[in-house]
């Protein structure tokens, strides 16, 4: 047999789209070609399949070797597709016997001797083999990570000679298992936070619902030990998010599979571009925004990022997800995240504290927060006040609050109420959906017209406030939204009189 296919994976975003490796032997002078697209990495490959075939002890033809990754409009990228041009060239030359391979899809770098390395993406290569029907090869390293994938086989393999020794029955691999991570992860405890009722309030109500939170308040008074607060008090995500999650960070860390049933907690530094939270690259990558998908956004000193950063965040806190376009290149990734940011009044940070006086004028006051613009701000839910403590309160011994534990529990049952009436948190609700689960009186809507003309509020920064307060409700357990409902909400809009 001159001609072989053997079946693999190429990486588009988060999918995964089927490529067909065909390996074709004919007459003529020695020579290896590679079509279909490929880019530098590819086409090296060349190189690495030839030496590992040596050094695995098996032949390399003398021939007119022609490899075609179809589709030919698809970009191929990467060392992925070693493993499947070095099998195909094996059955093509009667080498390896081709019977195994249309219940296998294969991916790997080879190193020169014939090791498999990892690669990036397996992920989204494991769901879309299980769901085709097919066994999984990838390199040891790779497969617990792969495994994670629920109802899928995946074939961990070592090196090039071993594998062939199974796909020829002589020595058999068993599948790997995927090591699941413990129940329970030690978060920052909520109780580690003295004080800060308010605080407190508004970060158990982000939880509840899904929504946005911003602090703001003096140096030293707790709002990074807030923030990182928030992954202790949400419930765990489901299995889709997890996997999901899990996918979009094989793309940077090839091996990892801890915690992949926990929320990610991600916190760039303001120095961070907008390429870095948005994604990108030649090969356009998920960013801090899809990394924290299913988790925590954290950004500290929100101001001190650029504007052309902040602004990347507004499409994807609308619509949970990102599109990256480039030249060759258009990919979309998911990044539904809970945005908590963290900021001073004042390019001091004193402004309103009672301890130390603001060194700023109100002109650099007004520069500073205008460096957060009004489309964000809307779409940031809750606005909370960190006042500074006594160090009588700080220091008071008897002083214990909360735990995380307790809160979570509140949390749980409020989120799950939630997906069983709507299928989502309420920060997700539609308009549609929210103006059924929200029918005002007289009264609530008295006071949102008030509200709207007092605080400027535009049409969207009023139904994140009636998502806020449907949360509000669902914590007090009640079922119709009333006017207390709606004015503790529009109490935590704080900053919008203030534009």
């Amino acid at each position: 047999m001159e001609f072989s296919v053997v079946y693999s994976r190429a990486m588009a975003g988060i999918d995964a789209p089927l490529v067909r490796v065909e390996s074709h032997l004919s007459g003529g002078l020695p020579a290896f070609h590679i079509v279909g697209l490929p880019e530098t990495a590819v086409r090296e490959s060349k190189d690495r399949v030839r030496s590992a075939l040596l050094n695995s002890h098996f032949n390399f033809p003398d021939r007119r070797i022609t490899v075609n990754l179809s589709p030919a409009d698809l970009p191929k990228e990467g060392g992925r597709f070693d493993l499947p041009i070095a099998l195909g060239i094996l059955a093509a030359s009667a080498q390896v016997p081709p019977e195994h391979f249309a219940r296998h899809e294969f991916l790997g770098e080879l190193a020169l001797d014939g090791t498999l390395r990892p690669v990036p993406g397996v992920i989204p290569a494991a769901l879309a083999a299980r769901n085709a029907g097919r066994r999984l090869v990838v390199p040891a390293e790779c497969a617990p990570q792969a495994a994670c994938v629920p109802d899928s086989e995946i074939i961990p393999g070592q090196d090039l000679l071993l594998l062939c020794a199974h796909l020829n029955g002589g020595q058999r691999i068993t599948p790997a298992t995927c090591t699941p991570p413990p129940d329970e992860r030690e978060y920052p405890d909520l109780r580690d936070v003295v004080g800060q009722p308010l605080a407190r309030r508004a970060l158990e109500i982000a939880a509840s619902g899904g929504h946005n939170l911003l602090l703001y308040g003096p140096p030293g008074t707790g709002k990074t030990l807030l923030a990182t607060r928030l992954p202790g008090i949400l419930p765990p995500p489901s299995r889709e998010e997890a996997l999901t999650g899990l996918a979009l960070r094989s793309f940077h860390e090839r091996t990892a599979t801890l915690d992949y049933l926990h929320r990610p907690f991600r916190s760039p530094h303001h120095s961070a571009s907008a390429a870095a939270l948005a994604g990108g690259g030649g090969r356009p990558l998920p960013g801090e925004m899809s990394l924290a998908h299913g988790g925590v956004l954290f950004l500290d000193e929100l101001p001190e990022f650029s504007r052309h950063s902040l602004e990347v965040l507004r499409q994807p806190l609308e619509s949970g997800e990102i599109t990256l376009s480039r030249a060759r290149h258009k990919v979309r990734y998911p990044a539904r995240f809970q945005l908590v940011a963290a900021m001073n009044p004042c390019p001091c940070g004193y402004l309103g504290d009672p301890e130390r006086a603001c060194r700023c004028s109100p002109d650099q006051v007004h520069r500073y927060r205008s460096r957060i613009s009004g489309p964000l701000l809307d779409r940031i839910d809750l606005h909370i006040p960190v006042l500074r403590l006594p160090p009588s309160a700080l220091l008071d011994p008897a002083a214990e609050s909360e735990p995380s534990r307790a809160v979570r529990e509140r949390v749980s049952r409020c989120r799950e109420h939630q997906l069983q009436r709507q299928g989502c948190p309420n920060a997700g609700l539609s308009a549609e959906a929210l103006a059924a689960l929200c029918r005002l009186g007289r009264a609530e809507k008295s006071r949102l017209e008030a509200a709207m003309n007092a605080l400027h509020l535009s049409a969207r920064a009023l139904h994140r406030a009636l998502r806020v307060a449907r949360t509000i409700a669902d914590m007090a357990g009640a079922d119709p939204v009333d006017e207390g409902h709606i004015g503790e909400a529009l109490a935590y809009r704080g900053l919008d009189a203030g534009r």
